[in-house]
């Protein structure tokens, strides 16, 4: 069998194979790619606040308190997302998992997932929100697990998403022209008045995959960092060197002997946005045991600058930090892979450039499909024509009469 037909072969079965998970992932991405901004105009009613005119706000431990108490005891805050901007909401965190799971295969079966919206200003709860019933939460969930147990579903999303980076190769050798004048049809559309819808979607398929095919496989394979250990570990391998590095983990813990009269919470809180007043925005972890700290990390709109510091629960005093230049190169390529997988690393430009090729991708199974279908079909059509002549040539020699010969008299005897 020639190497074209067995890559052929290849790219139709593997296609069927993983077709409508890729369509999945094409559209949802589409969405994923922009979610920020989407967020920012659908849902100001509970991420905006109004900022009074010299009012400073209220305590975060005050805030956290309310929160605490609209989402309840059984929901411990695990979380706390803090926009460093005057007119926005604070966003508490309730993330676990149920002592007695609901169902065992889908995403929200074992856990349970809520966001306080605060006023920083008066404490006022805006909004509980169930995370599982929102529109961009359950969007991302069907992206990176199908709605599946994350386990299951990630495994998934990744075997399909590495058939989808298989597919694009051997789409581009069975793409790849055999001469000069094939390669212009190949390249760009030629349509006509004429030209049939077969061949349009023909074209769809080989041109749009063509070049989207580098940029798909690029954001691909940023996907699968998410899907497989494996795969992270690797990308880090190759980031550091071909070196596995191994950070040195100091154990950090809380002192309970030195305890702050103010909220420890407050302190942390006037302590990074202080000394890191120009971040985009902060993230603070509470601690999950009487010896655990609370970990926050500063981020920066260049997202280049990640500072990661460690706080004593009790006093509020910092104990470890880790900048930006402390990060291996495997540990920095990860904490961007998020940005790079939306195009959110190239800024608006580059998120841009990434819905399109998400929305490729997403057309190709679409198109592929089409073709294929409508080969099928034709050569169903022909077959049957042939077996329809087969038999009616058939019938027709059945009901021919025999040719009649002339009687041939046969003498009796020899004279």
């Amino acid at each position: 069998m020639a190497f074209k037909k067995v890559m052929g072969k290849t790219h139709l079965w593997l296609g069927l194979m993983s077709g409508l998970v890729v369509f999945i992932l094409g559209i949802t991405g589409c969405i994923y790619v922009f979610e920020e901004e989407i967020k920012s105009l659908v849902y100001t009613n509970k991420l905006t606040v109004t900022s009074p005119h010299n009012v400073s706000p209220k305590l975060l431990s005050e805030n956290f308190k309310s929160a605490q108490r609209a989402l309840g005891p059984d929901k411990p805050i695990t979380y706390i997302h803090l926009p460093n901007e005057k007119s926005k909401s604070q966003l508490f965190w309730a993330r676990g998992s149920y002592e007695e799971p609901i169902d065992n295969w889908s995403y929200s079966g074992s856990m349970y997932d809520f966001i306080a919206y605060v006023n920083p200003y008066t404490s006022n709860v805006l909004k509980v929100e169930n995370r599982f019933l929102e529109f961009f939460e359950v969007n991302r969930k069907l992206h990176t697990s199908l709605l599946l147990r994350p386990d299951i579903g990630h495994k998934v999303v990744g075997t399909a998403t590495l058939i989808f980076v298989i597919m694009l190769i051997t789409g581009l050798i069975l793409w790849w022209p055999r001469n000069r004048g094939a390669r212009k049809q190949r390249v760009w559309f030629r349509w006509k008045s004429i030209t049939k819808w077969k061949r349009k979607n023909y074209d769809l398929h080989n041109i749009l995959g063509f070049y989207s095919m580098f940029l798909a496989i690029f954001i691909a394979l940023t996907g699968l960092v998410w899907s497989f250990k494996w795969f992270e570990n690797s990308v880090r391998w190759v980031a550091n060197g071909g070196q596995t590095i191994e950070r040195e983990r100091v154990r950090t813990v809380s002192d309970p002997g030195l305890v702050s009269s103010s909220h420890p919470l407050d302190m942390i809180y006037s302590t990074i946005t202080t000394n890191y007043s120009e971040a985009e925005k902060y993230y603070i972890i509470p601690p999950k045991d009487s010896l655990g700290v609370f970990i926050s990390s500063v981020i920066f709109k260049d997202r280049t600058r990640i500072v990661t510091l460690l706080f004593d629960q009790y006093n509020g005093k910092q104990l470890l930090s880790y900048r930006w230049n402390d990060y291996t190169n495997g540990d920095k390529l990860r904490a961007l892979n998020y940005d790079i997988h939306v195009g959110a690393i190239g800024g608006i430009v580059g998120k841009t450039i990434a819905f399109f090729v998400s929305l490729f991708s997403a057309s190709l199974p679409v198109t592929g499909f089409m073709i294929w279908y409508g080969r099928r079909k034709k050569k169903k059509n022909k077959c049957s024509a042939r077996t329809s002549n087969c038999v009616a040539t058939k019938k027709s020699a059945q009901a021919k009469p025999m040719p009649v010969h002339p009687k041939v008299k046969i003498p009796s005897s020899i004279d």
